[in-house]
């Protein structure tokens, strides 16, 4: 794994000398703990977005039953190939320095929609109390596909909220951690599934709500405070740019990767986002940019690197599928790792000892380092979160 990640490393770590204001970073606190002169210095002069870091797809996902894999596999073989994977607690991904978490959501305001999967009830797998219980209580779940891939680290959204606001207070100087959310209403061809509640204004507001029932509004960036007065959301992050690494250190900033109907959904009447929680996954063009996901980071490179260039906060993937730890297969890891999206989410911060040696990691001794487009040679090859 140190010989595939050697090029990545050399990237994102340089050792060009940066003075500013009397601090020489090279001879600074390299360990940057405590008041030394090289973590006030970044704090200072370096923003969110001149960052890099890995964090989890699908961070909740647990492994599905054997018995309800193999019905998967029974009517689709490459969807289960491609569904084959699971992840830690959330607080134990943290600790291994994943600082972009995704959580998919389904709409359940009066609870127990989502109680008895129907993939469990055609299998014979049992269900238990614990799910039962907290699949009963109203509010947003966590899950991947309902009726089969619906076992997840925390079963309701209220939890994992509760577990990142956790483990963040516990951790109070980590950059920026992004949670970005997919809103789940599609029906599934399977015999007795659950037809999900669909996404509207409605169930926006609530899911806003949610985040607030946890988080105070001081505990996130969000899209007023980095609007400003400027007129979009699109002018602030290109004229202006985001706030200071130390001005988000131990905070969140929630995204929603949705388009369409969705999108416009949670905007409503707005004229922008105003006293919305979340940034949106809008096109370039729009008066709501300001985040963006850029998934495919082998052929859309030079289109990632442009936008982070410009100012942009950008998400990628560095695999997808289990299709790149089957084969050990780097090329799409080590071109994220190079395009300067901020952060980059993977299957795979550990390898699956069933597939190969395949994972995604910042390079030894870093959780976050300097961002590879964004002028790197200021952090003197310091990172910029260490690891504790």
């Amino acid at each position: 794994m140190r010989a595939c990640l050697a090029g990545v490393a050399a990237l994102l770590i340089t050792t060009a000398p940066a003075v500013a204001s009397g601090c020489d970073l090279a001879a600074a606190d390299a360990a940057g703990s405590g008041p030394g002169c090289a973590r006030a210095w970044m704090d200072q002069n370096l923003h969110l977005n001149d960052i890099v870091a890995v964090g989890t797809h699908n961070s909740y996902k647990l492994v599905i039953p054997d018995k309800i894999m193999s019905l998967i596999r029974m009517g689709a073989r490459k969807a289960a190939q491609a569904l084959d994977y699971s992840h830690l607690p959330l607080a134990d991904q943290l600790n291994d320095g994943a600082r972009a978490i995704e959580l998919d959501v389904v709409y359940d305001p009066l609870g127990g929609l989502f109680t008895h999967p129907s993939g469990a009830a055609m299998t014979g797998v049992p269900i238990s109390d614990e799910y039962i219980a907290a699949m009963s209580k109203p509010g947003f779940k966590v899950m991947h596909v309902q009726d089969v891939d619906y076992l997840s680290v925390c079963t309701t959204f209220v939890e994992c909220l509760q577990e990142l606001k956790s483990w963040s207070a516990m951790h109070p100087d980590h950059v920026l951690i992004v949670v970005t959310m997919n809103a789940k209403d599609d029906e599934i061809s399977m015999p007795g599934s659950v037809t999900p509640l669909k996404f509207d204004t409605a169930a926006f507001d609530a899911l806003d709500a949610e985040i607030l029932s946890v988080f105070a509004k001081s505990d996130l960036v969000t899209p007023d405070q980095v609007q400003g007065s400027f007129p979009t959301l699109r002018e602030a992050v290109l004229k202006h740019g985001w706030p200071t690494l130390g001005e988000t250190r131990g905070k969140f900033l929630f995204a929603l990767d949705e388009e369409g109907d969705k999108l416009a959904a949670y905007q409503g009447g707005r004229k922008s986002l105003e006293g919305r929680v979340m940034f949106v996954n809008a096109p370039e063009s729009s008066p709501l940019a300001a985040y963006l996901t850029l998934n495919e980071a082998l052929t859309d490179t030079a289109h990632i690197t442009a936008d982070v260039q410009l100012g942009y906060l950008v998400r990628t993937r560095a695999d997808a599928d289990t299709v790149e730890a089957r084969s050990n297969d780097t090329a799409r890891r080590d071109k994220a790792m190079a395009s300067g999206a901020q952060y980059v989410s993977t299957d795979y911060m550990q390898p699956d000892a069933r597939f190969s040696a395949y994972q995604t990691r910042m390079p030894e001794g870093f959780v976050a380092a300097c961002n590879p487009q964004r002028h790197p040679e200021r952090c003197s090859g310091m990172p910029i979160e260490p690891v504790p």
